[in-house]
């Protein structure tokens, strides 16, 4: 079922800015046009939630937009890249609103080492370009959503993608993990494989609370705690905070008669936070609005309030971290605009 926006409902929650002149990276966003499962997402609208709050620079993260029509298959996926490059370029003309600094593309790893030639093609298509996310969210129930083309939870054990990672890694880009939380185990096998590759684990590794796994909230946390530490003991990988109020999350705000406060999603979430915090340290921990699929349970207004909230107990030096140092480090991003 397609996920939507509705502004109306959106707009019963007011909040006052807090900490306006905060610099933020938006670590993760996405591009949507018209007709798919998420609702529409272009540059102006980006602008339009961004100029809420201080952000500075965005990591377009990819969704599967912009491919292109004809050509080799395997390559089809750069056309992304190049879809991205040309709003960023667009960007550049109005340098009072958000920059596309950064830009995560997808290529198919099971190509092995063959790999190589979309990658560079990635590269070549755009100097943003930082790296891949290829998703390995799957699960045996039809309640939630499994990748195509995935047979089980273990893509991080194929060999074929072990090959191509090799590659990803020796040429020292990003990569970007979206899973389930049971999976997680598997992407600390392959980091601690692979202590060289550079990993960003996205959206806390996606604790589930819907299906099979609905009112089982804290047996599913400490399970999530208890690989989140473990993953966490490898450098090399930092984690996005952000993502817990996608519907299969199961907090059931995109149900309710109006969309959380963020006083509401401090009480019920900020715990994920502090943990995740505790546990890699701010200096590999980053905010990330996960918009517009995140923008189907609240406004980016009340998302960052919430952020700010959360981070009021760590020291200025540590909320930059949070907020922009970061991702700057981990995307290799402008340190100053």
């Amino acid at each position: 079922m397609p996920l939507t926006v509705r502004e109306d409902w959106l707009g019963q929650v007011q909040e006052d800015i807090l900490e306006p002149n905060r610099r933020i990276v938006d670590a993760h966003h996405h591009f949507f046009v018209e007709g798919g499962v998420f609702p529409p997402y272009d540059l102006d609208t980006l602008w339009a939630d961004t100029k809420t709050h201080n952000v500075e620079q965005t990591v377009y993260i990819q969704c599967g937009e912009g491919y292109r029509q004809d050509g080799p298959e395997e390559l089809a996926c750069v056309g992304e890249t190049e879809y991205v490059d040309d709003l960023a370029e667009t960007a550049r003309q109005h340098r009072d609103r958000a920059q596309i600094k950064g830009i995560i593309g997808t290529a198919e790893l099971r190509l092995g080492a063959s790999s190589r030639e979309v990658l560079e093609a990635h590269r070549d298509a755009s100097e943003l370009f930082r790296g891949i996310r290829l998703i390995a969210a799957w699960d045996a129930s039809d309640a939630l959503i499994s990748m195509p083309g995935l047979h089980d939870s273990h893509l991080y054990r194929d060999k074929k993608f072990l090959e191509g990672f090799a590659v990803l890694a020796e040429m020292g880009l990003v990569f970007d993990a979206y899973h389930y939380f049971h999976q997680t185990p598997d992407l600390t096998r392959l980091a601690r494989a692979f202590p060289e590759g550079e990993i960003v684990l996205d959206h806390f590794g996606t604790p589930l609370g819907i299906g099979p796994y609905a009112d089982r909230r804290d047996e599913i946390y400490a399970q999530w705690a208890h690989d989140i530490k473990e993953i966490a003991s490898c450098p090399n990988v930092s984690i996005k905070l952000g993502g817990l109020v996608m519907p299969w999350c199961g907090f059931g705000y995109d149900d309710d008669i109006k969309p959380p406060t963020s006083d509401e999603l401090v009480a019920q979430q900020a715990h994920y936070y502090h943990y995740s915090i505790e546990q890699f340290g701010p200096e590999r921990c980053m905010f990330e609005s996960n918009f517009p699929v995140d923008k189907c349970a609240l406004s980016y207004t009340v998302l960052w309030n919430a952020f700010k909230k959360i981070s009021t107990s760590y020291t200025e030096a540590e909320k930059d971290l949070l907020f922009r140092g970061t991702a700057t480090r981990v995307y290799h991003l402008e340190s100053e605009v």
